[in-house]
């Protein structure tokens, strides 16, 4: 259900209803782009029912959804056309245009070709633990997850979240673990790795499928090159790699976490089952790695409305 995940930590003093979420978060459901528009996002249904709930309460968790939709046009397509829209205009009145009326004309290559473009659309899902004032968002890039919390700002009144930072930097703890070959409490240092220089070689290591407890993994941070990512599983359980921006990516539940409600549940169980169990599990383990971490930074404010 999750596969790369970054957190927040929400205002304290924001507080509504699940019901006023609802409400408020009809009036930005997702419509997909017009003719022209090359981008659109809103928010779906997380249990992917039509004209289901856009905010579902499971086991007290509150799961969102947004999907965003893009029309794919290479700039070369859009250039190429210009061109030969150009050179008929400069064969026809033997004159060539000007920087404005080439600019004006790529502008107008643009709107007649973006309804021949394909779509492509990408859904982020949002969990929201009202008891611990966090919110993670399921995105690939910190710049996606930081557009969900923009839009979760414009549509909730109020509220306001801001990125986790942590008293030990990733990036710090990560070579500590690799050079005293020891891991924190809870957790495993897994096999695959990424070394990078800072310096301005920006020489990069990569590691996968191999020991890290090596002297030339050692030798490597010794020079400079330090952990920006790191494989962990965390009691056996989840599986994740560890970012220097303090992203979770690569999440996987390991065998055994959803056993135990597989064989009972139905069809229409697996949504609510592998909200409570996957939800469930990272309750516990965002904590820890946050103490791994050295602690959460203290929030002096967050990005609210």
């Amino acid at each position: 259900m999750f596969k790369n995940i970054i957190f927040y930590r929400v205002d304290p003093s924001w507080t509504t209803s699940a019901e006023q979420v609802q409400e408020r978060l009809k009036a930005g459901r997702f419509v997909e782009c017009g003719a022209s528009q090359e981008k659109s996002f809103g928010w779906i249904e997380p249990r992917g029912q039509a004209s289901g709930p856009l905010l579902e309460v499971v086991a007290g968790q509150w799961i969102i959804k947004l999907m965003v939709e893009t029309r794919a046009l290479p700039a070369s397509v859009v250039n190429r056309k210009a061109q030969e829209r150009l050179a008929q205009i400069e064969a026809t009145t033997g004159r060539k245009p000007g920087k404005k009326e080439t600019r004006d004309i790529k502008d107008d290559m643009r709107l007649e070709l973006l309804p021949m473009a394909f779509t492509k659309q990408s859904s982020s899902l949002v969990w929201l633990d009202r008891d611990a004032k966090v919110l993670v968002v399921d995105a690939a890039s910190q710049a996606r997850a930081d557009e969900v919390v923009a839009l979760l700002v414009q549509a909730l009144p109020g509220f306001a979240a801001t990125l986790i930072n942590t008293q030990v930097s990733p990036v710090a703890a990560m070579a500590e673990w690799l050079l005293s070959l020891e891991a924190p409490a809870g957790f495993s240092v897994d096999r695959e790795c990424e070394l990078k220089a800072a310096d301005e070689t920006k020489a990069v290591v990569r590691y996968a499928r191999h020991r890290l407890d090596t002297e030339e993994v050692q030798q490597h941070i010794k020079e400079g090159k330090m952990p920006t990512r790191l494989a962990l599983t965390w009691n056996e359980r989840v599986s994740f790699m560890l970012t220097e921006g303090l992203q979770l990516k690569k999440l996987a539940f390991l065998d055994g976490v959803f056993e135990a409600s597989s064989a009972s549940k139905h069809k229409d169980d697996d949504f609510d089952a592998d909200v409570a169990i996957s939800t469930g599990e990272l309750q516990k383990m965002l904590p820890d790695v946050l103490e791994a971490l050295g602690g959460e930074m203290p929030v002096a404010g967050g990005t609210g409305g």
